[in-house]
């Protein structure tokens, strides 16, 4: 269930070059976190964006581009799943585990 996502949100999101593989992922957890704390406060799934860009993030405006992806992913999660769970902390691990992969694939598609 979380891997597929997984690969679509770190598919979406250009790394700067700069970054190292914990700064990428550390901003990628902090959007998961920012969607899932939206939810846990109500805000209508319409409204995310606009919501989350109004708190000035921050993580780098190129990661804004995974929040409409994550956005339904999350909303479509159990309110008490999301209380026990942090999901930022879950794509953290997933996006350190898997970084090699997943750059080789963004490297073969962009080729």
């Amino acid at each position: 269930m979380f891997r597929p996502l997984f690969a679509v949100f770190l598919l979406s999101t250009p790394v700067l070059a700069q970054e190292t593989k914990e700064e990428s992922c550390g901003y990628q957890a902090d959007v998961v976190r920012a969607i899932q704390q939206a939810r846990l406060d109500r805000v209508k799934e319409a409204d995310i964006a606009e919501t989350i860009a109004s708190t000035n993030p921050s993580w780098p405006a190129n990661y804004n581009a995974a929040i409409p992806q994550l956005t339904s992913w999350v909303y479509e999660q159990k309110k008490r799943d999301l209380r026990k769970k942090d999901m930022g902390d879950i794509l953290y691990q997933q996006c350190v585990d898997n970084w090699e992969q997943i750059q080789a694939l963004k490297n073969k598609l962009n080729n």
